[in-house]
């Protein structure tokens, strides 16, 4: 199937709304505008689905609501815990040259509690500090110009990426960012699909004698 970005961006869909369809996973992945930065295709979404139901990370199942059939997705325990991993993995590597694994991760952080959340992110920290001071101590002149101009700016995205990570861990540890569901204060404009999406939650979870 696709990248290691949709295979987790579609597991953590199917994990914050559950039991859902394909049609509201794959209208809330674009609103998020993931084709622009996490590598995902929108046509891939279903294919994805399909496949990770196949590999028994997902359980699919086939209602009929008010007349009209629909295939509502699941995680089975096999797909929450390749779910951890991934988000986990993702959070604690660094590519100073590809962030998209990352951005991934962190959009979904309320599926971690927040001691996973502060571990994972120490130690991209320390990894962090690692490769920012190899950037600096590149010598002059071991490559052409245009390449040294392009580590320069390598370097200072990862000093700045440094000093945000610093300031969220200080964050997660005292728990300013809050993020856990019901912790964080915020609640959905009047407008936005998340409330469509929770009544057919409880009407799939009705049909499902759940």
């Amino acid at each position: 199937m696709a990248g290691q970005e949709t295979r987790m961006l579609l597991l953590g869909a199917v994990a914050l709304f559950e039991p859902v369809n394909g049609y509201q996973i794959r209208r809330e992945l674009l609103s998020w505008q993931v084709d622009r930065w996490a590598h995902t295709n929108p046509g891939s979404i279903y294919h994805g689905l399909t496949t990770l139901t196949g590999q028994g990370h997902l359980r699919r199942h086939d209602l009929v609501d008010a007349g009209r059939e629909v295939a509502v997705y699941e995680l089975t325990d096999l797909g929450r815990t390749e779910l951890r991993r991934l988000m986990i993995e993702a959070l604690e590597t660094v590519n100073p040259y590809e962030r998209s694994g990352f951005t991934v991760a962190f959009s979904m952080l309320p599926l971690l509690d927040r001691g996973e959340v502060q571990r994972s992110l120490i130690k991209r920290r320390v990894e962090l500090e690692r490769t920012v001071a190899e950037f600096g101590n590149a010598k002059p002149g071991v490559a052409p110009p245009h390449a040294t101009r392009s580590m320069l700016l390598w370097l200072d995205l990862a000093v700045a990426e440094l000093a945000w990570l610093r300031e969220t861990i200080e964050e997660v540890k005292s728990g300013e960012l809050a993020f856990a569901p019901g912790d964080n204060g915020w609640t959905p404009p009047a407008d936005d699909p998340g409330w469509q999406m929770n009544a057919d939650r409880e009407r799939y979870r009705s049909l499902l004698d759940r």
